[in-house]
């Protein structure tokens, strides 16, 4: 200590007491650099690339990117992350529109990977960790997935294990322990790295780096065996079967004006189902019991339009089966519906259901005046009605599950149709405004999830693809091309048996929060009241 002198004034130390100037802690670049590293992981795991072992590396690169950093630079780094990992998987979002409604989606979704990273170097010091973490993670999922305009979850995840040994676990918990397995996998490798480097400056810590590797090796060895007792590959497995045609009668051009022929577009489903009758006719395909068509397959209102309604009754008739159309209907009032309609080859339309979902900013636009400053796109949107009935229609003797596009993404509504009795799920999808990206393989795989998740057959009809038919073990059985026209023909069987994420339903989702948000109070608030004390 210094020593007071009668004067007041305070003597300089001796050499031997004099505490030495700490030195410039230079760690950002390297924890900057190792955040985007985890982002770019995560991106290359997802469809397009495909190399979905790398999602773990994700979770892993931020757990040790913001260890034992304050909750700003924790902000920070999980910003870099979302940054480098949401840039490049939502570039298709402006391949027709422009750059500004991209740059300005991925900023936004990027923010919730900023709120994951403070929290993440809140609960960083917190013994068990690694399992706060990876329930950190599911937390950000469920938040980024409702809120706000009914939220946006692409890039959970989940999505990118379409492939991988954590896909079965989608049957236990959905995607959110899909999800929550990829997350705690990557944060015990985090923990293995961290005891590594304890044990290399003599502090102990082999053995904890041990225990991490194990856990991480067994994560997916649980998801491995959770396989075992699931629905296989057979599509005719389960239950009473019906044959299920699928039509992908692509479209004259891609973009935002795809269907500025929508006439060419409805001709082209037509022309295809009646195409598939010539080959039942001559016995080169079996006769189907009911039809899918794809969202947007007749733009043109069929109540309205007394040519379009020919044009679906010709095809219908002439396959002699029901048609399940897309189409956009005019109504109620100044709005418009994106509609499935059953098609009767002898009564006509039928049962219907309207999305329930519609994409802000695509298909509806809340306070146009506010986005219209920053894009005049924004007023080529027409508005869309939300539908309010579950989607579950009876064609052609099938117990048919339909959500439209995007909504294939959102637990809920895929879970809806599914406690309504769907005995398959339909996937009725316009991809054909994104041209030839990596979206239509994004969304397929999220197709592929729900099929394990709900043990039951997926059929996805696209209008320029990707169409497929997915078994109830993720499997594809059948998969067209982009831009292309392509018929598939299936015997599917109407299954009613139900999963363990069927009956937990979002429970193990909301378990999951609970943990991370507990941990962070548990870590955030001594620390607060900490803070407070020496302020006083």
């Amino acid at each position: 200590m210094p020593a007071v002198v009668a004067t007041g004034t305070v003597e300089s130390a001796t050499p031997s007491t004099r505490a030495e100037p700490a030195a410039p802690r230079r760690r950002w670049p390297w924890r900057t650099a190792l955040a985007a590293a985890g982002g770019l992981a995560l991106y290359l795991a997802f469809p397009g690339h495909d190399l979905w072992a790398l999602a773990v590396l994700g979770p892993a690169a931020l757990a040790l990117a913001v260890r034992g950093q304050r909750v700003r630079g924790g902000v920070w780094l999980g910003l870099v992350l979302g940054l480098v990992f949401l840039l490049p998987l939502l570039s298709w979002t402006g391949i027709y529109v422009g750059s500004f409604p991209w740059l300005a989606l991925a900023v936004v979704e990027a923010l919730y990977f900023a709120v994951l990273g403070g929290a993440l170097a809140v609960t960083s010091r917190l013994p068990g960790w690694p399992l706060w973490s990876a329930a950190l993670w599911v937390g950000a999922e469920a938040l980024r997935g409702r809120w706000p305009l009914g939220g946006f979850p692409w890039g959970r995840l989940g999505f990118s294990q379409a492939d991988g040994p954590f896909t079965s676990l989608a049957a236990y918990g959905g995607v959110p322990l899909v999800s929550f397995a990829v997350a705690l996998t990557g944060t015990l490798l985090a923990a293995a790295v961290v005891g590594l480097h304890r044990a290399r400056r003599r502090r102990g810590g082999r053995r904890a780096a041990a225990l991490a590797l194990v856990g991480a090796l067994a994560v997916p060895l649980v998801g491995l065996l959770a396989e075992l007792p699931l629905a296989g590959a057979s599509l005719t497995a389960g239950g009473p079967t019906r044959t299920v045609a699928v039509i992908q009668g692509n479209v004259p051009r891609a973009g935002l004006d795809f269907n500025a022929q929508r006439r060419a577009v409805l001709d082209n489903h037509a022309d295809q189902t009646i195409e598939l009758a010539a080959a039942v006719a001559r016995g080169d395909a079996a006769q189907p019991d009911l039809v899918i068509w794809p969202e947007n397959s007749s733009d043109i209102d069929p109540y309205t339009n007394a040519d379009a309604a020919r044009v679906i009754t010709r095809a219908a008739v002439s396959i002699d089966a029901p048609i399940l159309v897309g189409a956009v209907v005019q109504g109620p009032g100044e709005f418009v519906s994106n509609t499935a309609i059953v098609w009767d080859p002898v009564t006509g339309p039928g049962d219907t259901y309207v999305k329930r979902h519609p994409v802000p900013l695509a298909e509806y636009v809340p306070a146009r005046a506010f986005f219209r400053f920053f894009s005049p796109l924004v007023d080529r949107v027409t508005d869309f009605v939300h539908g309010t009935e579950v989607g579950v229609l009876d064609v052609g003797g099938a117990r048919v599950g339909d959500v439209i596009c995007f909504e294939v993404a959102y637990d809920g509504l895929v879970a809806d149709v599914v406690d309504a009795g769907a005995g398959m799920i339909v996937v009725q999808t316009n991809n054909a405004t994104f041209g030839y990206t990596d979206e239509s393989a994004q969304q397929l795989a999220m197709s592929r999830l729900r099929a394990v998740e709900y043990g039951r057959t997926v059929v996805v009809a696209a209008t320029s693809g990707i169409s497929a038919v997915v078994a109830p073990d993720g499997s594809l059985v059948q998969r067209s091309e982009l831009f292309t026209a392509d018929t598939f023909v299936e015997e599917i069987a109407q299954r009613d048996s139900s999963t363990v994420a069927e009956r937990l339903g979002a429970g193990p989702e909301w378990v999951l929060t609970a943990l991370g948000v507990g941990a962070v109070l548990a870590a955030g608030v001594p620390a607060l009241a900490r803070r407070r004390a020496v302020g006083r």
